[in-house]
């Protein structure tokens, strides 16, 4: 069965997920622009959507001429720039400084996407996952990894994607590799197939035998434990049982709870980090400067995606945050491995972002995703 979507607060069935999609963007509460609830004249709409949809396929300004010219044009260019002077005036147009033409401006691409784009007829399967896994990729992390490049080859777009936060996480093994008398390093092996190192230092008074009992009773008692329960657990009731098993537990147990007590990392998948240079209005190397900056910080990256909303979310141009993407749109979707294990999609790409086809693509992506992750968590059980 697929997921429910919700697109900000509007719960989305499979049957009803586009109409409801498009129809409740403009409900969208973190609205930094203002006045996209115009009401704009049969004319006016026309105009602007002839000049939007243009605009995101060629990348060049529109004039007055090239729109009079189309078969479904029946209006004079004189007419049709008295419209174009209205739509900016409405703040919905720009005027470039190399051509008489217009661009839509970022009020006018939040009003597209709140209340002009339509859904496609029919929803694209990607069966990008249904592949991998039939190709032998079973690893959670191969799999995402591989979404993330497949969906920026889709869309010429950067896509991340981040791991669902550990929140449900378990531990399925612990493993402990000596490096020599004094070091060794623990393996931690999680229900989503993520391997995590590290290192910690052996006290002098353990013996290996010890060691060896030591992770037994660790795999025998933490296997299945959330991962954030790990600390709490280890310090009732696995000490206990420690003391009387293993010598010179006292010193051990404080480099065991070291190697517990680390922050969980959410992971970052990233495709296509260089499909931004590929865009017109990246050419200028200096643009994009932060925007690669920011690329290599991984903490910026996961601040900037975790916690996003449940469903579908668009930000456009200057609605984002985060001075590195302030020319840019960011699209976000949510994907589910377990009922408390949440991941988000995302999308970067210019303002000028073909947004029904990206919308559509994130959308069919969510929901394959979702339950082929959770097909291959139950076979994995």
């Amino acid at each position: 069965m697929k997921k429910n979507m919700k697109y900000n607060t509007c719960p989305l069935t499979m049957n009803s997920r586009f109409d409801n999609l498009y129809s409740s963007i403009s409900t969208r509460r973190e609205r930094v622009l203002t006045g996209v609830n115009i009401m704009l004249t049969a004319r006016q709409l026309l105009i602007f959507k002839v000049i939007t949809d243009d605009f995101i396929e060629s990348a060049h300004p529109v004039g007055s001429r090239a729109i009079s010219e189309k078969k479904d044009i029946s209006l004079s260019a004189a007419t049709i720039r008295n419209v174009m002077a209205e739509l900016e005036e409405l703040g919905f147009l720009e005027k470039t400084h190399s051509s008489s033409g217009r661009i839509p401006s970022e009020k006018g691409y939040r009003y597209y996407v709140d209340h002009l784009i339509s859904p496609a007829r029919e929803q694209s399967d990607i069966h990008v996952i249904k592949h991998m896994i039939q190709d032998g990729f079973f690893e959670f992390e191969q799999i995402v990894q591989m979404s993330a490049e497949v969906l920026s080859d889709l869309t010429n777009y950067t896509s991340i994607i981040l791991g669902p936060e550990l929140l449900d996480t378990k531990l399925k093994q612990l493993q402990i590799i000596t490096l020599s008398k004094h070091s060794a390093v623990a393996i931690l092996i999680t229900d989503t197939g993520h391997v995590e190192h590290r290192s910690f230092s052996i006290p002098t008074a353990i013996h290996p035998g010890d060691l060896e009992k030591m992770v037994n009773i660790l795999n025998d008692r933490l296997y299945d434990v959330p991962i954030v329960q790990l600390s709490a657990i280890l310090n009732t009731e696995i000490v206990t049982l420690m003391k009387k098993y293993v010598h010179g537990v006292d010193q051990s147990f404080m480099y065991l709870k070291e190697i517990f007590a680390h922050e969980q990392p959410i992971k970052l998948y990233i495709g296509g980090k260089s499909n931004i240079l590929m865009q017109p209005e990246f050419k200028d190397v200096n643009k994009v400067h932060p925007f690669f900056s920011m690329m290599e910080k991984e903490d910026e990256l996961v601040n900037l995606l975790k916690n996003k909303q449940d469903g579908i979310k668009v930000t456009i141009g200057n609605e984002n945050k985060v001075d590195a993407i302030k020319n840019f749109s960011l699209i976000t979707a949510s994907y589910e491995l377990s009922e408390n294990q949440m991941g988000t999609i995302a999308l970067l790409g210019p303002t000028r972002m073909e947004y029904r086809k990206v919308i559509n693509i994130l959308s069919a992506l969510s929901n394959e995703m979702t339950d082929a992750l959770n097909m291959w968590d139950k076979d994995d059980e």
